[in-house]
């Protein structure tokens, strides 16, 4: 019915209204012709009130018989309903015009009074279930009252010409009330399906948006998957050509290299920021977060940079503390600061944090290029840069604010921006105050950082002695073999499940077992690497750990593989984070 015309739509409700009370006025007219025919029967004496009594109940016998619309008929079909309904009140109409030119006799006004009222009662009715047919009302009022007016002017005395002209103004005064009646009724309807086709095209136009943001997230897992494969193998490769020109003149080449590679794999990494945020894998672990310790290192971040472009950075010691996820939060803070940096050519950077009751407020204000109002609900979208049409790759790839606003949900530390073009913008974060933590360590995550590669360097004599590598891609598995080889660790790279299976019962047999199991989450023909890797521990140690490397930013597959517990890296593999990895993976005695 929804892809019927409005017309037709409009009219269907109003046969169904009027058919509606069908049962209801059958058996209220047999009982009401009846009951006046007894009562004009004793009043009157008259003969001709049996052929009323008998002409009203075979046309209500009709009536009742005959095939009626119900909800399964088609809108198309709804005039030929009205059409019908309308013949059949309008036979009615005249029929009970017959009443008062038997019921109306000369000098008898207390049967006239009564007679009056009942057929004024029956057009007052006659209106109520009749508006919605504009048609079907007037077919059954103007007969039925006109019958009972002209009857009575044909007595032509004074008072019966009152009567009539009484009756002829309550007809005129009714059927005013219906058709107004009808026109509200007709505007209702037209409203409401209105409403409804709006609420269609917005749910479809919601689907929509739904199914392109699923195919977005898609191009962009297998984009980025795509990419991530040979750019990890340039990575490999690239590592490996370092570490054996380390100290030589064609070193230089080799570090602007992997220079360009880290720019190209960081960039990927932010795709799959938002394709981590999206899939629900980042988890806060909040805690007291002494916001002086991570402002430190979030100046030390950005201070080169805002000399180099002659600008002002200033970051204010506060003494606060908050309740959040350190790293988390440096992150969120770490963007919005790039992103001021990015889009103010002079002036300068201001990094504060206020008590206010029981929140902080962090604010990071800039003297940038501001952005317009109109602009203000586009800036948190993926890709959207102001005054970037023509997407300058050196500023970025407009996808920082987005995984702000991500982090800011996730947090839950709602986010406030006030900004004036061509002064300024200030990017607010309300967060909960926190008491101080005594004997708190710093919250930096550079210092973390700095930390992990101590740990790293002390854990060099600690990597696995033995490897085993499956990959499906001959030039990844020769690329991580030589980066490997380069580290002092014994590899064998295969390709399948099934050759990793030969190549750990042989070791197993020579007493030798491999220390580390590496696996490509995607193999040929579609194997899940992380099954693999399950499968292949469990038959020849449940110990051995287990390293997945993949390039997948899919929200459903990232889910999974957290859900393992297993240790990943994403492709491209920073060699640092390998080596780092490695170490941590190693088994107690390796090397």
């Amino acid at each position: 019915m929804a892809d019927a015309p409005l017309s037709q739509q409009v009219l269907r409700e109003h046969v169904a209204s009027v058919y509606f009370n069908y049962n209801a006025t059958f058996l209220a007219r047999v009982v009401f012709v009846l009951v006046l025919g007894a009562f004009m029967y004793l009043q009157l004496g008259d003969p001709m009130v049996l052929p009323f009594v008998v002409l009203h109940l075979t046309l209500y016998l009709g009536m009742y018989f005959t095939p009626r619309w119900n909800p399964s008929v088609r809108a198309a079909d709804s005039a030929w309903w009205a059409r019908k309904i309308t013949r059949i009140v309008t036979l009615l109409g005249f029929a009970d015009a017959l009443a008062p030119w038997i019921f109306v006799p000369a000098g008898n006004l207390p049967v006239t009074a009564a007679l009056m009222v009942v057929m004024m009662g029956n057009c007052a009715r006659a209106v109520q279930s009749l508006r919605p047919l504009k048609a079907a009302l007037f077919g059954h009022t103007l007969p039925m009252m006109g019958g009972l007016i002209i009857a009575l002017a044909w007595q032509r005395d004074s008072i019966h010409l009152f009567l009539a002209a009484f009756a002829a103004i309550y007809l005129f005064l009714m059927l005013r009330v219906g058709v107004q009646e009808h026109r509200l009724l007709a505007d209702s309807l037209i409203l409401r399906f209105e409403k409804e086709a709006l609420a269609v095209r917005l749910e479809e136009q919601i689907a929509a948006t739904e199914r392109a943001s699923q195919e977005k997230t898609r191009f962009l897992a297998s984009a980025s998957h795509d990419l991530r494969q040979p750019l990890h193998a340039i990575a490999l490769f690239g590592a490996a050509l370092e570490n054996e020109l380390r100290g030589r003149p064609e070193g230089v080449n080799a570090e602007r290299l992997m220079r360009a590679v880290n720019a190209l794999g960081t960039s990927l990494d932010t795709m799959l920021d938002v394709s981590k945020l999206d899939a629900g894998v980042v988890l806060p672990e909040l805690q007291a977060v002494q916001l002086d310790g991570l402002f430190l290192p979030l100046n030390h971040m950005f201070s080169a940079r805002a000399e180099q472009k002659e600008l002002q950075l200033r970051v204010r010691a506060s003494g606060l503390w908050v309740h959040s996820d350190p790293q988390l939060l440096h992150r969120l803070l770490s963007n919005l600061i790039d992103n001021a940096l990015k889009y103010t050519a002079s002036g300068g950077v201001t990094v504060t944090a206020r008590a206010r009751a029981d929140a902080v407020w962090i604010e990071v204000r800039d003297t940038g290029i501001g952005i317009a109002p109109e602009q203000l609900g586009r800036i948190f979208e993926e890709f959207y840069q102001v005054g970037n049409l023509g997407r300058d790759r050196s500023q970025g790839l407009g996808i920082g604010l987005s995984i702000v606003q991500r982090l800011s949900r996730l947090l839950d530390h709602p986010m406030q921006v006030h900004s004036r073009p061509g002064r300024g913008t200030c990017f607010r974060v309300v967060l909960p105050a926190a008491g101080p933590r005594v004997g708190a360590p710093p919250a930096g995550p550079i210092l973390q950082g700095v930390e992990a590669h101590r740990r790293r360097d002390a854990a060099a004599q600690a990597l696995p002695g033995r490897v085993l590598l499956v990959d499906d891609e001959a030039e990844i598995r020769e690329a991580m073999g030589q980066l490997l080889r380069s580290w002092s660790i014994e590899v064998q790279a295969v390709a399948d499940e099934a050759q990793a299976e030969e190549a750990m019962a042989q070791a197993q047999g020579r007493a030798q077992p491999f220390d580390l199991l590496i696996c490509d989450y995607r193999l040929a023909n579609g194997t899940d690497g992380l099954d693999t890797g399950l499968r292949l521990r469990q038959r020849f140690g449940s110990g051995m750990p287990l390293l997945l490397v993949t390039g997948e930013t899919a929200p459903e597959r990232l889910k999974r593989v957290r859900a393992s517990g297993v240790a990943v890296l994403f492709k491209p593999v920073d060699a640092g984070k390998l080596f780092q990895t490695l170490a941590e993976l190693a088994p107690s005695g390796a090397q």
